[in-house]
């Protein structure tokens, strides 16, 4: 019988193998692997098993050149596991995360039905506003309407050919004017002592139906609206100040964010008493009305209403003039004007067009500062404009009553002040609040890019639309979700705040789909179609 030869065979193939190996050069010339290029990074990824299977990280595809992967690394220093993870995934498209994800703008389309609610009645004992017609909620802590965010969501239901879900919302915020006087910050009970800046109007224009009738009664929601914010003009004493109405120094009117409660807010009870007793001497109920007055203004919380940008505690909402509501409230008097007068009602169109012009003329008296390039908020205690540098100085772009000279001096500062790599930054102040650096919310991206379209500066709107669109877009294929806001600076998840940032989300939904509408060539690479 012949012996079996081939047993022994592969173990002579070694030594071949390795001769053919040094014939053809030192292992180094060979192309570097994975542990070669990212050095201490692979190595800090793998020590911790980030990943279960060491693989993973080893097949993982960089989103950007290593070099700059590796000097993000150097400089952002993760150093646990959780850092470290979503370092991995900001700069890595990692095999299995992102598989069957639909595109960015295919799942804001999904998402309407997720974010609507049914109509419902108030149950007694219960805080939520009973509502007639259906609606859509921001999402994750926030199911209930609230009034700002929801204009923003409604240009992502405009684009998205949801008509008739933003006349059931026009029809819930009108019924809710009519019931209560104003619309509240939220459709809660705790949230009826105030309202939120001013969209009613911005809302009405999305509007499609043409009917007379529900324009008078749209009419009479929106003067309604109106004298709750004016209220105050009629108590003025001499402080200079009662409820939403300020006496400037020439006696001209203007308005400032306020609470008709001075108590902590329901929501934040704790939180508030805990700020209120860091501010002693100071009585409690005065730091607790300036908490609900931020609360009205959206902006909660902002080294914008703080006497001492670090600390919340020095908060003095009331004592700030804010130009955003002033330029929402004139936009309100410029369409109350222009509805009377469709409507035949003269009396009213002249009267509000009147208040419109005395407003502007005191906005453009207090609230701009030309030497700064810049609209600002005005200290009314101090008579002089707040040294805050913030995105609300793009309000009067967005409203359409700043003048060319104004708006062209504003795009200036903008361009180089509060542009971030992922887009418009709210501040430049790092204050650990959610409202300041290096956070970006979608709203203020859609009043400036708006705005700044408005005055013909169009390329710097398309810029912050494109650093904007990518930044969400970035978060979304890492994490499937769309946010409350964002770091503009590292392009990431925002921070900071009193609570966690949410998913959802409602008005990062809406301004994207809008912005995506607008320019279809800033489509994120990996959704465009092939």
């Amino acid at each position: 019988m012949m012996p079996r030869p081939a047993r022994l065979r592969p173990l002579v193939l070694w030594p071949l193998l390795a001769l053919l190996l040094q014939a053809q050069g030192p292992v180094r010339d060979l192309p570097p692997s994975p542990a070669n290029i990212y050095g201490p990074l692979f190595e800090a990824v793998q020590e911790a098993q980030v990943f279960p299977d060491g693989k993973t990280f080893a097949d993982a595809v960089p989103r950007e050149d290593p070099a700059a992967i590796l000097a993000a690394y150097a400089r952002e220093k993760p150093r646990d596991k959780v850092a470290l993870a979503a370092f991995v995934r900001r700069y890595f498209s990692v095999r299995g995360e992102s598989a069957g994800r639909p595109p960015l703008r295919a799942h804001i389309r999904d998402l309407w039905p997720v974010l609507g609610r049914a109509p419902f009645a108030a149950t007694p004992g219960s805080s939520a506003l009973g509502l007639d017609h259906g609606y859509v909620v921001p999402g994750d802590r926030f199911q209930e309407i609230y009034y700002w965010d929801s204009y923003f969501t409604m240009l992502g239901l405009k684009a998205d050919g949801q008509g008739p879900l933003i006349e059931a919302m026009l029809a819930n915020f009108v019924a809710l004017v009519e019931r209560y006087g104003h619309i509240p910050n939220g459709t809660r009970s705790y949230y009826l002592s105030r309202s939120q800046p001013p969209f009613l109007a911005l809302m009405m224009d999305l509007s499609e139906d043409r009917d007379p009738a529900l324009a008078r009664r749209r009419l009479a929601a929106l003067v309604r609206e109106h004298d709750f914010w004016m209220t105050g003009a009629s108590c003025l004493d001499g402080g200079g100040a009662c409820a939403h109405v300020v006496r400037m120094p020439d006696g001209s009117l203007l308005n400032r964010y306020w609470d008709a409660r001075e108590t902590p807010r329901d929501e934040s009870w704790r939180e508030d008493r805990e700020t209120a007793a860091k501010a002693a001497p100071r009585a409690p109920t005065l730091v607790q009305r300036d908490l609900r007055a931020a609360a009205e203004s959206g902006w909660d919380f902002s080294s914008r209403w703080l006497a001492d940008p670090m600390r919340l505690e020095t908060i003095r909402t009331t004592a700030i003039v804010p130009v955003d509501l002033n330029s929402l409230l004139w936009i309100g008097e410029t369409r109350i004007a222009r509805r009377a007068e469709a409507l035949g009602d003269q009396a009213t169109a002249r009267r509000f067009a009147a208040m419109a012009n005395r407003r502007k003329a005191a906005i453009d008296r207090y609230l701009w500062v030309p030497g700064e390039r810049r609209f600002a908020d005005w200290d009314r205690v101090a008579q002089t404009p707040t040294a805050a540098r913030t995105a609300a100085s793009l309000f009067p772009l967005f409203a359409g009553h700043a003048s060319a000279d104004q708006a062209r001096a504003v795009a200036a500062t903008t361009r180089a002040m509060l542009i971030g790599e992922g887009g418009l930054r709210t501040t430049n102040i790092r204050s650990g609040q959610q409202w300041d650096a290096p956070n970006g919310w979608a709203p203020l991206q859609w009043i400036a890019v708006e705005g700044l379209g408005r005055y013909g500066e169009q390329a710097l709107a398309k810029e912050i639309a494109r650093r904007w669109i990518a930044t969400v877009a970035r978060t979304y294929r890492e994490t499937g979700k769309l946010l409350e806001k964002y770091d503009v600076e590292d392009r990431r998840p925002g921070g900071g705040g009193e609570y966690p940032t949410q998913d959802g989300f409602g008005w990062t939904n809406g301004v994207t789909a809008a912005m995506l509408d607008r320019w279809p060539d800033l489509t994120p690479r990996v959704d465009a179609a092939p």
